[in-house]
């Protein structure tokens, strides 16, 4: 069975389990004594640990097997939640998302096993009394499992009729024994309690894969797979090692009951000639003393016809070299959305056969008839986008809810309380957006902890809290989404920031002074720009807002921040709902259309040459007691315009945070809703180009990015 096809959904329900557990175990952190939480921690661990085995990711199945230990001794009472186990769980789960970050890249866990993680789970285990510390880490479902005991005890190695072989077992059986391999017939135990026991036996297969090969099933391998089974089932297994290893690897998959087996023994079938059957009996035991080498065919058993197996060498070799797996990028959607979409595309098939209909009809009525159907078309298509719209729309909720761990993290390696109060997680943007928005976010709240917050001595002598507070709050406004990271620090010394420019070059003493604090403040988005005193694992290299503003700006979003000395700081991120379809004003410029986004425009004026002024060498308009620059898009765009020099201009008041200009245009066309294109590698450069689209003529019209303009 290939399980690379698998490899996007447990990515995808790994990332999702781990978010689970650190948000459990931050709660556990909080309320040691919940039985929700630590039931609700077991869980995870167990479900990670079965999927990572089905995968065959053996080091992080280990990993996880071993946190889930602990928490069953936990769960009933054996054990107690301390501060220096729930530090164990959290590099545990650091561990994990290590693994399924190199799976992510890879398709493989890498050779990393944690051991001294490990060793302190065990450690915890061998704790919690002198009996835990001589024994092993107990199996996480010993209780069931000893429960199933009894049961388990009737079972034995079943003996074998060659006359029930089929001819290609017998001819594997054959090969085997040429080969000199040991041959060893088991029966395994499932648990009475088993849900899915086919998944179970898989897991068997795959387990003693690692050992040799299954030569013959009973009952068969496809009634296995198909679950046509009891408790028990029996298998032929030839291998170059000994049996025990072989056992202990079945019992160790969950809901196994029991393993039993011995040398392979097979009965003649009953004939007339039982001297022969004898011999061949004896023929048989013989070899099967002999060590061997084998060829696990186990995976290939389950899922294909006998005719159809490979071996497992070139199985193996096959999937070390598919290299890197095309991981999809997937979205979770609602059924009603899916059923929305599926209606709406019923209806958009029946106006596609009304406008056939009408087209080839040559009755009077159908034009009117034609007008209709495109009326109705119009009103599907807007719909449809609509819905489709509302499945890429996700809550933001699955980038935030990592950012608790972290400031927890923060606080401990810092020494400085602090809690992050989250609001309006359940926002919803687009998915392309809100995968984005993670590095912003968390240099944001690096900041807060770091640079805004005071250290807690600092913090009583001026009369606030000792535990300091990081607000992460969204809420959608409009065609907008607002985050807002803030914080009731220090707030940033602006004097400290124009200093720094000086002694940088970057202003000289008379422009930092004549600048605004806003100027001031936005130097901090610069690349290389810190004001920090020592550089610290945490910041101190000026990396950080520089990322945020650029990542921002990206997705067609703007940054602002807000500040007051000894009380806080608050930055607030602005980003379109969505990236993919806009309103937009058509506009021409030098007989060239281009389209500039809704969202980014506050009026549009019609503005007399003479009102024109020069300031600095720069044209303004005084437009009602508002100074505004002037940008002559056909100078930018480096195309002549078509615009009579005395007659009025038309001016696109284009608006940024609190920042305002206008750009100059040819003609108006209108509004427009436009999908955006991604013009890729080919107008890299060109920052205040965003993307193109295709307009219903099929001429294609470049999309004008006003923010990075202003």
């Amino acid at each position: 069975m290939d399980v690379s096809q698998y490899l996007d959904i447990f990515l995808d329900e790994s990332k999702e389990h781990l978010q689970n557990l650190n948000t459990s175990v931050l709660d556990l952190e909080q309320d040691p004594e919940n039985p929700d939480t630590i039931s609700e921690i077991f869980r995870a661990a167990h479900t990670l640990k079965g999927m990572a085995g089905t995968m065959g990711f053996k080091r992080m199945q280990t990993l996880t097997h071993d946190m889930e230990n602990v928490f069953s001794e936990v769960r009933d009472g054996k054990l107690k939640v301390n501060a220096g186990m729930i530090d164990v769980l959290f590099r545990c789960l650091d561990a994990i998302e290590e693994y399924v970050s190199v799976i992510s890249e890879t398709s493989d866990e890498g050779d990393n096993d944690n051991e001294p993680i490990i060793k302190e789970l065990n450690d915890i285990l061998a704790g919690k009394s002198s009996e835990a510390a001589a024994a092993p880490a107990a199996e996480p479902e010993s209780a069931p499992e000893a429960a199933a005991a009894p049961a388990a005890e009737a079972a034995a190695p079943a003996s074998w009729n060659i006359g029930d072989l089929t001819e290609e077992e017998q001819k594997a059986l054959e090969d085997a024994m040429m080969a000199n391999k040991k041959l060893y017939s088991v029966t395994v135990t499932v648990q009475e309690s088993c849900l899915l026991k086919a998944a179970r036996a898989f897991l068997v297969f795959k387990a003693i894969e690692e050992h040799g090969e299954i030569i013959a099933a009973n009952p068969s391998t496809q009634d296995i797979e198909d679950e046509k089974f009891d408790l028990e089932f029996s298998l032929i297994i030839a291998s170059e090692g000994e049996l025990d290893p072989i056992l202990k690897d079945i019992k160790a998959v969950s809901e196994i009951a029991d393993a039993k087996g011995g040398v392979f023994e097979c009965e003649a079938a009953a004939s007339e000639e039982p001297a022969p059957a004898a011999e061949e009996k004896k023929a048989e035991e013989a070899p099967a003393k002999d060590p061997g080498t084998s060829v696990a065919k186990v995976k290939n058993e389950v899922v294909k016809k006998p005719e159809q197996s490979s071996s497992g060498s070139s199985a193996k070799t096959e999937k070390k070299g598919a290299g890197k797996p095309a991981v999809n990028r997937t979205v979770r959607v609602d059924i009603e959305k899916l059923d929305s979409l599926m209606n709406l595309v019923s209806e958009l098939i029946i106006a596609k056969n009304s406008l056939v209909s009408s087209a080839t009809s040559n009755t009077s009525d159908s034009s009117s008839n034609m007008h209709e159907q495109i009326e109705y078309l119009e009103s599907v298509t807007t719909n449809l986008h609509e819905s489709v719209m509302k499945v890429r729309m996700v809550p933001i909720e699955s980038v935030v809810s990592k950012f608790p761990r972290m400031i927890r993290d923060i606080s401990k390696q810092l020494n400085k309380p602090m809690e992050l109060y989250m609001s309006g997680e359940e926002t919803e943007l687009d998915r392309t957006v809100v995968d984005e928005i993670g590095d912003p976010l968390m240099h944001m709240l690096r900041n807060s902890a770091d640079h805004g917050l005071e250290m807690p001595q600092e913090r009583i002598a001026k009369g606030k809290p000792e535990t300091g507070s990081i607000f992460l709050d969204a809420y959608q406004d409009g065609n907008n989404v607002v985050i807002e990271v803030r914080d009731d620090g220090n707030g940033i010394d602006v004097e400290r920031v124009r200093q720094k420019a000086i002694e940088r070059g970057i202003m000289t003493e008379e422009q930092a002074y004549a600048a605004e604090d806003s100027d001031i403040i936005n130097l901090l988005f610069m690349p290389s720009f810190s004001t920090a005193k020592q550089v610290s694992d945490l910041s101190g290299r000026g990396v950080g807002l520089d990322v945020v503003k650029s990542k921002i700006e990206a997705l067609s979003g703007e940054v602002d921040v807000k500040t007051k000395l000894g009380e806080g700081t608050t930055f607030t991120i602005r980003l379109p709902l969505t990236l993919a379809i806009i309103q937009a004003l058509m506009v021409v410029v030098g007989g060239e259309k281009y389209a500039i986004a809704l969202s980014g425009i506050q009026t549009i004026e019609n503005i007399n040459p003479k009102d024109v002024k020069t300031v600095e060498s720069k044209e303004v308009i005084n437009l009602r007691g508002t100074v505004i620059p002037l940008l002559r898009l056909d100078e930018i765009l480096g195309c002549e315009s078509r615009r009579e020099p005395d007659s009025d201009m038309i001016v696109v008041i284009a608006k940024k945070g609190e920042k305002l200009a206008g750009l100059v245009v040819d003609q108006l066309i209108g509004q427009q809703e436009i999908v955006i294109k991604s013009m890729g590698k080919y107008i890299n450069k060109c920052k205040f180009i965003s993307g193109a689209t295709i307009l219903g003529d099929g001429e294609v019209a470049l999309i004008i990015d006003s923010n990075a303009l202003i």
